[in-house]
């Protein structure tokens, strides 16, 4: 019958924490993880972007925990999301517009081969297998490194393969 009690709004709405540490915790979590994600696990991604990707992720958590009660207030977890909404927003524009930003946020790819020839230091680089690499060229159906025109790792992780055409044009 405890569910027919009347709820404590002015409980489920206050404020926990202060304005400014939700927005630090917010912000300070966002970032760290960006930067951790962005060095460390860049194959790792597949298809999504890094920034999206990680907003989901805190999305989840941050709603979560305001709507369960972890923060004991539904304002703080609400508070929280918009932080992270925002810092999304902001590194999409600050992408869009600055150049060095965008190509942390949304790296340009990196050659792995070129005219059939392996780019040994960039597999390195990027820490692709030569059994991972060969693994997406087979794939492709090419069986010889000399089939291939240029094989890149994209900025989300993906390997993209350009084929050389069969009359032998490069």
């Amino acid at each position: 019958m405890n569910w027919l009690m009347p709820a404590d709004w002015g409980r489920i709405f206050a404020l926990d924490m202060p304005l400014l540490e939700i927005v630090a915790r917010g912000t300070v979590m966002y970032l760290v993880i960006l930067l951790l994600l962005r060095l460390l696990l860049k194959r790792e991604i597949g298809t999504v972007a890094l920034p999206d990707l990680l907003m989901i992720v805190f999305l989840a958590d941050a709603a979560q925990n305001g709507m369960a009660g972890e923060y004991r207030s539904v304002t703080d977890g609400l508070l929280l999301v918009s932080v992270i909404i925002f810092w999304n927003f902001v590194l999409d524009q600050l992408a869009f517009r600055i150049r060095f930003i965008g190509r942390f946020v949304h790296p340009p790819p990196a050659l792995l081969i070129q005219n059939g020839l392996l780019i040994r230091h960039n597999l390195r680089r990027e820490s692709v297998s030569l059994e991972e690499l060969w693994s997406h060229l087979r794939a492709q159906g090419i069986e010889e490194l000399s089939e291939v025109k240029a094989a890149y790792i994209e900025g989300n992780g993906e390997i993209s393969i350009i084929k050389r055409k069969s009359d032998g044009d490069d």
